[in-house]
């Protein structure tokens, strides 16, 4: 009788792998393939994290925005940026396939020009649980800002997505502050 494919696959490729390929890697098995970390054992705790991106305009572009309240001809690009960047956040485990589904208690999203050309936005998510939240504030942070990328390519393809990261996470093994972590 053959064996199941996914095993003979398993085993294939595993055999192509050097015998520590997960060391230090939570996704990765001893074999090296990947997986979703086991969070049963770990403690519920209070978790939350901050990430930004920055949305670049050209300056005319800005100017424009700025003159019309933050209206493009789609609608009101902000208000929309905080309710897609919401729904993202929400959904990750549907985008990151080791991402845990997770009923989020807070996400908080705010947009501000930081100085002529710069969007800031930052995404907070928190939640009571055994995993953290980081991928779901990149995840809101990120589509927020392809949604304010959307909503405005009709005055300029010129505008850039810059700066997408992780800016703190409290809760868990260990804190991160200004992207260096604290024990």
């Amino acid at each position: 009788m053959a064996e199941p494919t996914r095993q003979r696959n398993a085993r294939t490729t595993t055999q192509a792998r050097p015998a520590r390929a997960g060391a230090g890697l939570t996704h990765v098995d001893a074999a090296g393939l990947p997986r979703m970390v086991d969070v049963g054992a770990k403690a519920v705790t209070a978790r939350a994290a901050t990430a930004q991106a920055i949305v670049r305009f050209p300056p005319d572009v800005a100017s424009a925005l700025r003159a019309g309240g933050m209206r493009a001809k789609k609608g009101p690009v902000v208000d929309t940026a905080i309710i897609a960047g919401t729904l993202a956040a929400k959904r990750t485990h549907e985008l990151i396939p080791f991402c845990h589904p997770l009923a989020i208690e807070r996400c908080d999203l705010h947009c501000e020009f930081i100085d002529d050309t710069d969007l800031l936005i930052r995404c907070t998510v928190a939640i009571s649980h055994k995993t953290g939240v980081e991928m779901e504030a990149l995840t809101g942070a990120t589509v927020a800002a392809l949604t304010v990328y959307d909503m405005c390519k009709a005055l300029s393809h010129e505008i850039v997505i810059a700066d997408v990261r992780l800016l703190a996470k409290t809760g868990g093994k260990r804190d991160v502050r200004e992207g260096r972590a604290r024990r």
